[in-house]
């Protein structure tokens, strides 16, 4: 009997305006300047044209969100506060819904899907597949909908929600690849090691993007 056949989907983590340098975002990422957003585009445009399927993630908060700091009297930004036993990390109000820090800066006509996350304000979610609570979105089943067996992976940020994505995707039975220079990360130190952690979970690193180097 034959394996199945490899289809790669392409997975876009987070590229929205508060993430970004470029848009002078709440939550900016370092080095995620007009360049970069310039480099994700060009690069998204090649794969979408080499016949890879496109999918985005897209934080999506309500504004009474569980990881703004504004919701917690006397905390400030990047405090890390214990939840119900889980560590949850504060962050400036970001992405919050319908607000223009939540666009997604890549062309719509980019993408096949976008799935929302962290809509539900009691949780936070890095992970493109489920929030902190352990509730799905609809990436996973959208992917085996369309019969993606392999994922390109890269976005903001390398240590939190492209390590979340890639991590869950291995979990799931993915194949992933991640294109470290589409990539950024909050902290060096953190990006070290989640590259580190992804490589040993069987996520394989490309320094940049070669679509000869994807298939197979």
């Amino acid at each position: 009997m034959a394996g199945k056949k490899e289809r790669i989907g392409v997975v876009v983590v987070d590229v929205q305006g508060d993430f970004t340098e470029f848009k002078k975002g709440s939550l900016a990422v370092a080095g995620t300047d007009e360049a970069f957003i310039k480099a994700l585009h060009e690069g998204t445009w090649r794969l979408k044209k080499a016949g890879f399927p496109i999918y985005g993630t897209q934080d999506w908060h309500p504004p009474n969100h569980i990881s703004f700091y504004t919701n917690h009297p006397g905390k400030k930004p990047f405090d890390p506060i214990r939840i119900d036993g889980r560590t949850q990390i504060l962050w400036p109000p970001h992405c919050v819904q319908r607000r223009a820090g939540a666009r997604l800066l890549l062309e719509s006509t980019l993408f096949r899907a976008v799935i929302r996350k962290g809509k539900d304000p009691r949780f936070d979610s890095y992970s493109g597949f489920q929030d902190d609570g352990g509730k799905r979105t609809d990436l996973d089943r959208t992917l085996k909908k369309d019969e993606i067996t392999k994922l390109l992976i890269y976005g903001i940020a390398t240590d939190y929600c492209v390590r979340a994505t890639a991590l869950d995707a291995v979990a799931l039975g993915y194949e992933v690849i991640l294109v470290e220079s589409l990539c950024r990360g909050v902290a060096a130190e953190t990006t070290e090691k989640a590259l580190r952690e992804m490589m040993e979970k069987g996520v394989r690193i490309l320094k940049h993007l070669d679509l000869r180097k994807i298939k197979g």
